[in-house]
């Protein structure tokens, strides 16, 4: 999930109090990660969690493609079961990969999920009722704003290493393995 951007593993990851983070935008050293790990079980840590986007590199790397086919996008997959892996080997701990498939993501929504999706189809229908066609509803609080579909895909989000959930999870002392 992710592709190519980690918004999805970061907050994911800092929500469930991972120890490591991996995200497209920051490249990864697993012996970094691996060490990281180490020294959190030393300090008596019996587990760690590593949250994994889809389009990790690992520094001087490229994504793990699952499937190519000419005239289709790319299918990413495998960098989980790969970074598993390397960790059992480097950390000496047992390790496992659990991938996060629709059925898994689609838990039971929150009071937040509830109102965002009356929010934003509130907004969808004020749109239309103003006659805007092509824009996309989005929430800038303390208002709705709608963007140009042309604009809101143009270029792709990343999160930017030095940003707010970065930092965030930096202080919780989680590694993107940098």
């Amino acid at each position: 999930m992710g592709r190519y951007a980690g918004w999805i593993a970061l907050h994911s990851g800092v929500a469930g109090r991972a120890d490591a983070i991996l995200i497209p935008e920051i490249p990864y050293s697993i012996e970094r990660v691996a060490a990281h790990l180490r020294r959190k079980h030393q300090e008596g840590k019996p587990y760690s969690i590593v949250v994994v986007a889809e389009g990790a590199k690992p520094v001087g790397g490229d994504v793990t493609v699952k499937i190519r086919e000419t005239g289709r996008v790319e299918r990413l997959g495998g960098i989980g079961d790969a970074v598993t892996a390397q960790l059992q080997e480097l950390a000496g701990q047992e390790s496992r990969s659990v991938v996060l498939g629709h059925l898994l993501r689609g838990g039971s929504p929150t009071a937040t999920d509830r109102n965002l999706g009356v929010t934003f189809g509130a907004g969808a229908v004020y749109a239309l009722s103003k006659g805007m066609n092509g824009v996309m509803v989005a929430l800038k609080p303390p208002r709705l704003d709608f963007v140009p579909l042309q604009e809101a895909t143009a270029k792709l989000k990343l999160v930017p290493p030095d940003s707010e959930g970065v930092l965030v999870a930096r202080t919780l002392d989680v590694t993107f393995g940098d």
